[in-house]
């Protein structure tokens, strides 16, 4: 059976994408000439800047992790209660965020991979959920 719309196999393993995940994942490329410029319109022409203070400069890192988990209680049918907590991590998603290279528990995600999971992920944020 084929995994439905927010989920991907991964080394035999169904695991659910989440819309957070994927917007963490697929970084949105804007067409040429639709990526703001400050001090200029749409046009091109010269406009005030729209900053009216400075404000302190964030500092990202370099790299971030997702955590990825399987719901054991959701996929066996286990009955919920305080005493079970279903999340199992099954592995480790980290971004690059300067290259935006993903890797799975180490390992580069190939570009088979990155095609599924985009694929995925270009399904799980078509709807809103």
């Amino acid at each position: 059976m084929a995994p439905a719309k927010g989920e991907v196999e991964v080394d035999g393993t169904t695991v659910r994408i989440t819309k957070a995940d994927c917007l963490r994942l697929v970084k949105h490329r804007s067409d040429p000439g639709v990526t703001y410029q400050p001090g200029v319109d749409v046009d091109g022409d010269p406009v005030a800047s729209a900053d009216l203070h400075d404000r302190p400069k964030i500092e990202l890192p370099e790299r971030v992790s997702i955590p990825i988990e399987v719901d054991l209680g959701d996929r066996y049918g286990l009955p919920a209660d305080d005493s079970f907590k279903g999340d199992v991590q099954v592995g480790t998603v980290e971004v690059d965020l300067e290259t935006g290279r993903a890797t799975f528990n180490g390992q580069p995600l190939t570009s088979d991979d990155e095609a599924k999971l985009r694929a995925r992920c270009q399904r799980v944020l078509s709807d809103d959920e």
